[in-house]
């Protein structure tokens, strides 16, 4: 412009059309620019409007959150009655309400976790056909749970134990308590937890009720009225743990042994009944030992025993879900027993047998036996080779060496030291294929052999060693030589020592037991 107006008195065209042009063009760039200013404004306004409702989603979160938080401490105050009628209300939009856990147990709402086992050891297993079921709880004298789940694993079959699960409820709040159960039992059996057939649960402490405001009934004292209550829901959560793993569930307990062949025993008696109808097989005629249900019942079981769970004990309410399925109230009684007999189905002779005499109630002394199931065998004989068979260990009474060796009777001594043995030596020297050794019995399982290696004593020393005692090829030692030139081959686990002999040693002149730590109880060996 400065340059027109200085040049416009000799060039007046030129000025006139170059400002028209300037004008023109400004013009088009200022109506431009107003249309993206229009557009950021439009733009602006539109991410404006978003930002406003992350903006309240936020808030309305917080809000949620908070008001989540009001309503916990809300509803942890209201009575269990109240907390009933609200969950009707507000649970479902659906007009009828179904019931649930939370009716019998509605203080498992106040925890997101009260259903969740605090302490949960094994793989998992399901699709077997029979789960057994173990509750286990502190008791103050003396605990039978390993006797019992030795007892339960040492009379399965290789196929038996991929045939079934045996469950171990450690039924207590204490969670310390629970794992170090757990961790023992880890500990004893290795193997059965890693293959599946073992598993340990043990439920939340926010499982339980109050306990404190039960009433008494039947004349029971208020702590019987809690154990008895207390070991419903011990069942209720071990069967509504075991329903999805197999076919048939199998109530035991932690004091207990187990017949030869219990588990196929079981099994077939199941698979040849009759009809589907029955509801309860019995094992066992005591309490709640040995009852065997279906695994689609135990939803209804569970749910009766919820319903009465602080009114009766279990026994009691097995016999009323009967009596409510089968029994006319204007039948007499014994029209009702026939009834109930095709629900209740009785295998004799027993197949688990109780051992316990210290009861899970603190300070009740109770010497329960089977009768039907007949005489305890306490020991069991094999063909053995002919030997000398000697020990270190101060015999009891009539209970020798010589007769647990011919299979007669059971081996009972006196508590080991360590250095003490108990040695077989041949007559001649014999080939060995395998062995098997059992220490303690049913009326004395704890009677047990403890860190006690088994030990062979080949007949040509020489030839043993240049064959199985070296490996590899810088000859490093494959088993352990005691300086009296015996070979170790295996340790008691358990109570219980088997294995295989390798050929390589040839013929053996002896074998020997050797106690290797001071034992803290007596000790039998009631199978050789």
């Amino acid at each position: 412009l400065v340059f027109c107006a200085a040049y416009s008195q000799n060039q007046k065209p030129c000025v006139s059309s170059s400002a028209g042009d300037v004008v023109d063009i400004y013009q088009r760039e200022f109506l431009a620019l107003r249309e993206r200013l229009h557009s950021a404004e439009q733009e602006n306004l539109r991410r404006s409007k978003e930002l406003n409702l992350v903006l309240e989603e936020i808030k309305r979160a917080i809000a949620e959150k908070q008001a989540l938080r009001d309503i916990n401490r809300t509803w942890s105050s209201l009575s269990e009655e109240t907390r009933l009628k609200l969950w009707n209300v507000s649970s479902s939009k659906n007009v009828l309400q179904l019931p649930s856990i939370f009716h019998h147990l509605p203080h498992l709402l106040n925890r997101e976790d009260s259903l969740l086992p605090a302490v949960h050891l094994g793989q998992g297993r399901t699709g077997v056909s029979i789960v057994m079921g173990v509750p286990s709880v502190k008791r103050e004298v003396h605990s039978y749970l390993t006797d019992t789940l030795s007892s339960l694993m040492s009379e399965l079959s290789a196929a038996e134990k991929e045939d079934c699960v045996i469950v171990v409820l450690v039924a207590e709040a204490d969670q310390q308590y629970a794992s170090s159960v757990a961790d023992n039992l880890k500990r004893l059996f290795p193997a059965e937890i890693q293959s599946g057939l073992l598993e340990v649960v043990s439920p939340s402490v926010h499982f339980y009720p109050d306990f404190s405001r039960l009433r008494e009934s039947f004349g029971d004292p208020k702590e019987r009225v809690r154990w008895r209550t207390k070991q419903n829901l011990d069942y209720c959560f071990l069967m509504m743990y075991a329903q999805t793993k197999g076919t048939y569930y199998v109530q035991l307990e932690d004091d207990i042994v187990a017949r030869p062949n219990y588990f196929t025993t079981m099994k077939n008696f199941a698979l040849q009944q009759p009809s589907e109808e029955w509801m309860i097989l019995e094992f066992s005629q005591l309490g709640f030992i040995g009852k065997m249900f279906k695994s689609l019942d135990l939803s209804l079981i569970v749910e009766f025993m919820l319903m009465f769970y602080k009114d009766k004990p279990i026994d009691w309410l097995l016999d009323h879900i009967m009596w409510v399925k089968v029994c006319n109230p204007e039948k007499d009684a014994k029209h009702c027993d026939r009834q109930k007999a095709n629900l209740r189905i009785r295998f004799k002779p027993s197949l688990f047998q109780h051992v316990g005499t210290h009861s899970s109630l603190a300070g009740k002394i109770q010497k329960l036996k089977d009768k039907d199931f007949g005489k305890q065998t306490l020991h069991k004989g094999h063909a053995n080779p002919l030997a000398e068979v000697t020990t270190s260990l101060k015999t009891y009474q009539h209970f020798t060496l010589e007769k647990a060796y011919l299979g007669e009777d059971f081996f009972w001594a006196f508590t080991p030291v360590a250095g003490d043995f108990i040695r077989i030596r041949f007559f001649t020297p014999v080939r060995i294929e395998r062995y098997f050794f059992r220490s303690g019995n049913i009326e004395h399982p704890g009677d047990k052999l403890f860190n006690t290696s088994v030990e062979v004593l080949p007949f040509d020393n020489i030839q043993a060693e240049k064959e199985a005692l070296t490996e590899g090829r810088e000859k490093t030692p494959k088993y352990h030589r005691t300086e009296d030139g015996f070979i170790r081959i295996g340790t008691f686990q358990n109570g219980i020592a088997e294995g295989e002999v390798d050929p390589t040693f040839g013929p053996l002149e002896a074998m020997r037991l050797s106690v290797m730590t001071d034992s803290p109880v007596w000790v039998i060996l009631s199978e050789v």
